[in-house]
């Protein structure tokens, strides 16, 4: 274990905590040695043998820093404490940046690049993983399920690069995406309804959290099983069983994909699936489900737009490698999508969805049910689909009063 340099901290400080880390060591204890409250005690046992009269402020604030030193991520803990940052990002050392409230502004963080790779590899060591110059990339889960990225040299050219992507602890209601009563009434009764409901969006677009507040839309007494690459969605019904895929080990073994998760989620009685996203060939297997049963199913897919996130669900298709022809796969995909909600990040940071739109068969592909135009989501169309569900209410016209 090597001794800690506390260089973001008062020099007076930073000497105490020093002397504290190296009488830890000596005692033969390791990061992932003590449980935190037995580690807790010890660390104030040796402030206050180290330095008696310790006022009690400054004995938490320091034990809080050589806790986060010792077993958590350092100078990163309080920007992962803050409800306001969705994104941590260190572009090597001495630069570092996060996203706050939607925004992108640069923090003052003191991390060589032997820190910041030390701090990746105490994520990682536990889940078999690593990071050196033979395996340069890694792709993690923190204990509160925010996902860590690291690349580092000679991929990272300035030095080691993390990224922390952030989930937000509480779900938000559809209304938080610039939606008005007649679009929100409209989505739920989609999902009530058994529609299966692609989301669609750019890289930080919001996608997975719209696909969390669709979700409240679910009756509770329906069975759902979750699919996810890194385990995000939070649902509050009770009858949820969560899957996640498991990359492979430092040995390049023992790796579970989205699509074989799929796949056992077949066997698992859902009445609905929800995939976090399909990046895949799993979109086959998805798109096969929805046309067996699991009406109500939803999903997100990286897209510029409505019709682009069916050109790429086409492709993603064809990438599972079955033969199919691409007539096959689009008249399949018609069958199996009912609607694509395009959701988007402006510049400002908000994050709104800009159309919902109903899949037709068609050279068209997709018809605008609402379109963004004038500062907000207008009807345009009224939805020609019925509900999946035979015991589903008739979409309410009402909705829909000012469509052209």
């Amino acid at each position: 274990m090597t001794v800690m340099q506390f260089d973001d901290v008062p020099a007076r400080d930073a000497t105490l905590l020093e002397r504290v880390h190296r009488r830890l060591v000596a005692e033969g204890a390791d990061d992932l040695s003590l449980v935190s409250h037995t580690l807790h005690a010890r660390l104030a046992d040796l402030l206050r043998d180290e330095e008696p009269l310790l006022a009690p402020a400054r004995l938490e604030r320091l034990l809080e820093q050589l806790t986060h030193e010792v077993v958590g991520l350092g100078p990163l803990e309080p920007l992962l404490a803050d409800p306001l940052v969705s994104e941590v990002m260190l572009n090597g050392p001495g630069r570092a940046y996060v996203e706050r409230d939607g925004q992108i502004e640069a923090v003052a963080l003191r991390l060589d690049a032997e820190r910041i790779v030390r701090l990746v590899e105490r994520v990682v060591a536990p889940l078999g993983l690593r990071l050196d110059r033979a395996s340069p990339m890694v792709d993690a889960r923190l204990p509160d399920g925010s996902r860590l990225h690291a690349v580092i040299p000679p991929l990272a050219v300035d030095g080691p690069y993390v990224t922390i992507r952030r989930f937000t602890a509480r779900a938000l209601p559809l209304e938080a995406f610039e939606l008005h009563d007649a679009v929100a009434a409209f989505l739920r009764w989609a999902v009530n309804a058994g529609w299966n409901v692609l989301v669609a969006g750019g890289t930080s677009a919001g996608k997975t959290t719209l696909l969390n507040a669709l979700s409240g839309a679910i009756p509770r007494r329906e069975r759902i099983v979750t699919i996810e690459e890194t385990a995000e969605l939070r649902l509050a019904q009770p009858h949820v069983v969560r899957l996640e895929a498991r990359p492979a080990n430092a040995e390049g073994a023992g790796g579970v994909s989205v699509r074989d998760l799929v796949r056992t989620a077949l066997r698992m009685r859902p009445d609905r699936l929800v995939v976090g996203e399909v990046r895949g060939g799993e979109a086959l297997d998805m798109l096969q489900a929805l046309n067996t049963g699991h009406e109500g199913s939803m999903s997100t897919i990286h897209a510029n737009g409505a019709g682009d996130a069916l050109s790429r669900l086409e492709t993603l298709v064809l990438l599972a490698d079955a033969g199919l022809p691409l007539a096959a796969v689009r008249a399949q995909l018609a069958a199996s999508v009912d609607a694509v909600v395009f959701v988007a990040r402006r510049a400002n940071g908000t994050r709104r969805v800009e159309a919902v739109t109903e899949v037709v068969e068609s050279s068209e592909r997709v018809r605008a049910l609402f379109r963004w135009e004038a500062g907000s989501l207008h009807a345009v169309n009224v939805p020609r689909r019925a509900p999946r569900r035979p015991d589903a209410p008739p979409v309410d016209e009402r909705w829909f009063a000012c469509a052209r």
